[in-house]
């Protein structure tokens, strides 16, 4: 490079001993601005694989690149060990890892970092949300940046560097349960220069001004590593047309091809020679690999082929360790290809002194020969010139032509956002030694959320307590309409409530009678489970509910409370989180609160009376009484059962409770009647009704008496 600009300089002003000299002094110039040869830049693929070994290149990160850094400090794996269970249930023992770790991420000061990927995975989004709980830091290499705090803790004052000159990102207790308890591979985009960067002034700032620039082609980042200005510099001229030449007592790097200088004949001292390469030993296909910018800097190839392609004979191929647009590497494909072909053709010329102003890397127009053509070498003689020249295509810079990344494989960029929690206390679940069970349920306002960690409070808020963490997002959000009272024994197929959900990525589905019969479609209204067949969409987050089961698992006595405005949860077992309350809690209030990553210090709170209704039995049914000949009142009903509510066998539903008991309750014109009984039915006699004074019209409840709890009423009145 610029050896060979120098030689001919040399024997311009000197002859062979001059050009000695000159090659010399190039040769030294050449070592001081471009180093040694031995070691290579970064090519593509090893900015996506992180690293921690001694000797690494730290590559000079220039425009916006996605690289995967050096680990340069970290600690060791912290184990966290947490207990669950016991009093009756099995004991669980949990452990879960968290790392500190700085990994390097360019060895010039950088502008910012945006997005972060783990595993392939979105950590941080575009607008710097994280996606998993993480505490991070950047600094950004310049020269006067402070020892972290934590690296300085860790290694002791005066025994951490503060790595100036080189810009990092720390990671402090990284949370490693999402990534299978081990260290993820970080990948980031870094924002070095906020804007498309000419090659040009890579080279200058990597040579620290003794390169100057001319008008070369931008890229939108670019690494520059290896030990060399050289390095650097030759991955990019192996691909995009760069000419390096001295004018002016400077260095100056410009596009291949300038304004051609026209060589008439007549100025010849001796036969020209052309040479043409055989068609075959010419590539016939260039690709060209580089990072993709439309497709999260991954991994883009772009080709040009001669005809068809397909089938190529000889086929060039490169990788540019820089992140262009589709159509610019597909333009440069095809840019390297016409070069290729054109270079088959050689010439060598004999001139004389007068033209001892060429130097290599200008283009001429040889007379009778079809060009332009590039200098290649020059070399001065007694009183003469010979120049061997290589053809090339006329274009400087190559000009985007039309290409596609292909379709790109990325995760969806969602804000985590706050947290949205609903706290259930719903007949459903297994609760234990008369422990309440109660459910929450959460999601969030934006479709990114992910979890949230739940603390429990049964006292007021005195005491909190670890509650785990959420289930998977629920389905949720409010009824816009009030669903009307129905019963509970048949298909609604009159009632319709509109319901809107709570983010854009929820969704709701239709189904079957035999579906909905096993089970599917199990949705909270209010205080009422309802299942629902139909789920007509309204547009945006809105649906229409309807051909409905109402009532469901006791929770008939809620079917005529309905109200615009009530909460909506779809019930599902994966997006329930169970919480026990304390034994003898009923009647108390329970609390509970949710920090996710969007919440900030701000935790979504969510309260709910305790009424058991996980240890309580549902009111029993087919409650019926009747006046017999003899004046006694006949009362019978049909109990149900907390843990029966399919009828699997044919047979009777398990009872559910240590024993069978029910409160029987009459009432009427100024007396009232409490009495118990292990049966379902009781004959209220003639003669009690004389004893209580009983006449007219009589207000029937049968309570179940549960185990923990007793159920709620069923009621009748007889005339």
């Amino acid at each position: 490079m610029a050896t060979l600009v120098l030689t001919a300089v040399g024997t311009a002003v000197g002859g062979p001993i001059g050009g000695a000299l000159g090659a010399l002094v190039g040769q030294q110039l050449d070592g001081a601005l471009f180093g040694p040869r031995a070691r290579h830049g970064p090519r593509l693929g090893d900015l996506s694989v992180q690293t921690s070994s001694y000797g690494t290149a730290i590559p000079k990160l220039f425009g916006t690149m996605r690289v995967a850094g050096t680990v340069i400090w970290a600690t060791d794996l912290i184990e966290s060990r947490s207990e669950s269970g016991g009093k009756g249930q099995p004991k669980t023992v949990a452990y879960s890892y968290s790392a500190s770790l700085a990994v390097a991420l360019s060895a010039r000061p950088i502008v910012a970092v945006g997005r972060i990927w783990a595993d392939g995975k979105l950590l941080r989004g575009s607008a710097g949300d994280f996606k998993s709980a993480a505490i991070f830091r950047l600094h950004r290499g310049d020269e006067d940046q402070e020892v972290d705090p934590l690296i300085a803790a860790a290694e002791g004052i005066g025994q951490a560097p503060a790595y100036r000159g080189l810009a990092y990102a720390v990671f402090e207790n990284l949370r490693l349960e999402d990534f299978g308890n081990r260290i993820p591979s970080l990948t980031f985009e870094v924002v070095a220069d906020p804007a498309p960067v000419a090659i040009g002034t890579i080279a200058g700032e990597l040579s620290e001004g003794r390169i100057v620039a001319g008008a070369t082609a931008a890229v939108l980042g670019y690494a520059a590593g290896g030990d060399s200005v050289r390095s650097a510099v030759e991955a990019l001229a192996d691909v995009v047309p760069l000419s390096l030449a001295d004018r002016d007592g400077a260095l100056r790097l410009a596009a291949e091809v300038g304004a051609p200088k026209a060589i008439a004949r007549a100025e010849e001292s001796r036969r020209r020679e052309i040479v043409r390469r055989a068609a075959a030993g010419v590539p016939d296909e260039v690709s060209i690999a580089y990072y993709d910018a439309d497709r999260d800097f991954q991994a883009g190839l772009q080709r040009a082929a001669v005809g068809a392609g397909g089938n190529a004979r000889n086929a060039d191929r490169r990788a540019l360790p820089a992140a262009l647009r589709a159509e610019a590497a597909k333009a440069l494909a095809e840019f390297r290809l016409s070069a290729l072909r054109a270079g088959r053709l050689r010439a060598r010329l004999g001139l004389g002194w007068a033209r001892s102003a060429l130097r290599p890397g200008d283009a001429v127009l040889i007379e009778g020969e079809a060009g332009p053509w590039k200098v290649e070498r020059c070399t001065l003689g007694a009183m003469s010139l010979e120049l061997e020249l290589v053809r090339v295509t006329g274009a400087a810079l190559p000009a985007p032509v039309a290409a596609h990344s292909g379709r790109p494989v990325s995760e969806l960029d969602r804000v985590h956002g706050a947290t949205l929690l609903r706290l259930l206390d719903l007949p459903l679940g297994e609760a234990r030694e008369g422990r309440p069970l109660l459910l929450a349920a959460a999601a969030g306002v934006s479709a990114g959320w992910r979890r949230a960690h739940l603390l429990a409070s049964f006292d007021g808020g005195a005491e909190w307590k670890e509650a785990g963490a959420t289930a998977a997002p629920a389905t949720l959000g409010t009824a816009e309409t009030a669903l009307p009272a129905a019963d509970a024994l048949l298909f609604d197929a009159v009632s319709t409530v509109d319901v809107e959900l709570a983010n854009e990525a929820m969704w709701l589905e239709q189904a079957s009678d035999d579906a909905m019969v096993g089970g599917a479609n199990l949705a909270l209204v209010g205080d009422e489970l309802v299942q629902f067949g139909r789920a007509q969409w309204l547009g945006g987050r809105r649906f229409r509910l309807s051909r409905l089961l109402r009532g469901r698992r006791g929770t008939e006595w809620a079917a005529a409370g309905h109200a615009p405005g009530e909460p909506f949860l779809l019930v599902e077992g994966d997006a329930l989180t169970a919480i026990e309350a304390p034994a003898g809690s009923i009647g108390g209030e329970a609390q509970v609160s949710a920090a996710g990553i969007g919440d900030g210090d701000e935790p979504a709170l969510a309260a709910k009376a305790i009424s058991g209704e996980s240890i309580r039995p549902p009111s029993p049914v087919h409650l019926g009484a009747r006046r017999l000949g003899n004046g006694d009142v006949a009362i019978g009903w049909v109990r149900r059962s907390r843990q029966g509510w399919a009828w699997a066998s044919g047979g009777d539903t398990p009872l559910g409770e240590e024993r069978e008991a029910y409160r029987v309750e009459i009432a009427g014109d100024g007396f009232g009647r409490t009495v118990d009984t292990d049966r379902p039915g009781h004959v209220y006699t003639a003669a009690d009704q004389a004893a209580d004074g009983a006449g007219g019209t009589l207000q029937i409840s049968v309570r179940q008496l549960g185990t923990h709890a007793v159920s709620r009423p069923a009621t009748l009145v007889l005339p």
